[in-house]
């Protein structure tokens, strides 16, 4: 008979070998630190990645604001866990947003009534008039700005303003017409000159206005709405950083991810539009200036440290109390797709990760990294593999086994 404290200790014995197999073979080092991590990849390998989070990970994890409001925190506590070392501040004023759906050389909108044009250079508006029109336009010519309209047909010229110009309306958003849709928007549509000397639509658009278009885009806007508070502080701080970095000359953020998603009036939802109004005018200051408040989706329990003190490094609890999905995840690819992406390797033969950032309980977010192959090596950071097979972060590991295969045809 076995006794069970003896079976106790081979189990513990046999679960210690186990897991030494699966991770991955480390030089030695006689001073302690951590060496490259290799995982030998013989030919027909799958490689299994393992992760955490989804982003980069710097400041306020929108999963985490949801796992921390159905703890029970408010969304100032919420912030402030997420951006420590900020003060609180008003942040007022507007925006301008680059509309980078609206690729043509003018800015239409519907035809209706309280619209009116305004001259850029003059600070005059006038109210259009009440001629039969479908929609009217914003075209350049030469450095001014034709004012046209249109029942089907052609264009017809009403009105040429100098320098540049825009639409505006008394009477609700305007719908500005792109290519195969229609938006609608708050605030004046302006038709700008870009860098380059083409015409660009930029939206000028209150802040809250703006955040109401911004917050249902980057949260579920019937999530805790000490969360979707939360969200609203982060994006109208950012959009305060970003208007005192303007992107360019004739506008200060975009409307896409590379910002902050904006999708104008169209996505407003009521309970995001509670959620900013407890809100009203709240941001985040750094020595005066507004905060450069990243955020990301899910940093995997593990905060990244940013490029500004305030964007710590620091263990999340509330990362993966509602987050199935983006806390733990896993992704498959092999040994072919490694060479296609850098066929200057030849056949992979091994992967080495040599640098981590040191968070989490398993490593962290990879600096550098290799693939070996026979006939070069392709030296890459976290990031460009994430980019390279669309994973949710560069948070994470390898696990390799030989590539299975169909059964032999009888």
């Amino acid at each position: 008979m076995v006794r069970p404290r003896l079976v106790r200790l081979l189990l513990a014995v046999l679960a210690g070998v186990l897991v030494l197999s699966a991770l991955p073979a480390q030089a030695a080092d006689p001073s302690g630190r951590r060496q490259a991590e290799t995982w030998p990849t013989p030919g027909g390998t799958a490689i299994t990645v393992t992760g955490h989070g989804y982003g980069h990970g710097h400041g306020l994890s929108q999963y985490g604001a949801h796992g921390a409001a159905g703890q029970g925190l408010t969304w100032q506590q919420i912030i402030e866990f997420y951006y420590p070392g900020t003060t609180w501040g008003a942040v007022t004023g507007k925006v301008r947003v680059l509309i980078t759906a609206d690729t043509g050389r003018d800015v239409q909108v519907v035809a209706r009534d309280g619209l009116r044009v305004g001259s850029l250079r003059r600070a005059r508006t006038w109210r259009v008039p009440a001629l039969a029109a479908r929609k009217w336009r914003l075209v350049a010519s030469g450095d001014d700005t034709l004012v046209q309209r249109t029942t089907g047909g052609r264009w017809r010229t009403w009105k040429r303003i100098r320098g540049e110009a825009e639409f505006s309306s008394t009477a609700g958003p305007l719908t500005l017409v792109l290519p195969g849709a229609r938006h609608d928007y708050r605030g004046t549509l302006q038709s700008v000159s870009s860098r380059q000397g083409r015409r660009q639509t930029v939206n000028k658009v209150g802040m809250e206005a703006y955040l109401r278009g911004v917050v249902p885009q980057e949260v579920p806007a019937l999530w805790e709405p000490a969360a979707v508070s939360a969200q609203s502080v982060a994006a109208r701080t950012y959009a305060a950083f970003e208007r005192s970095h303007p992107a360019a000359g004739h506008y200060d953020l975009c409307d896409t991810s590379q910002c902050q998603v904006y999708g104008g009036a169209d996505v407003e939802h009521p309970a995001a539009t509670a959620a900013i109004r407890a809100t009203a005018g709240q941001g985040l200051y750094f020595d005066g200036r507004p905060a450069f408040t990243q955020f990301s989706a899910s940093n995997g329990g593990f905060s990244s440290a940013g490029s500004m003190p305030y964007l710590v490094a620091q263990a999340d609890p509330y990362d993966a109390l509602a987050n199935p999905k983006y806390s733990t995840w896993t992704a498959t690819i092999d040994d072919t797709m490694v060479e296609r992406q850098w066929p200057q390797i030849g056949d992979l033969t091994s992967i080495e990760v040599s640098a981590r950032d040191g968070n989490g309980d398993w490593g962290g977010r990879v600096n550098d990294m290799a693939f070996v192959g026979t006939a070069g090596t392709a030296r890459v950071d976290g990031d460009t593999v994430r980019s390279a097979f669309g994973l949710y972060s560069d948070w994470f590991t390898f696990a390799v086994a030989p590539r299975q295969t169909g059964p032999a045809r009888q």
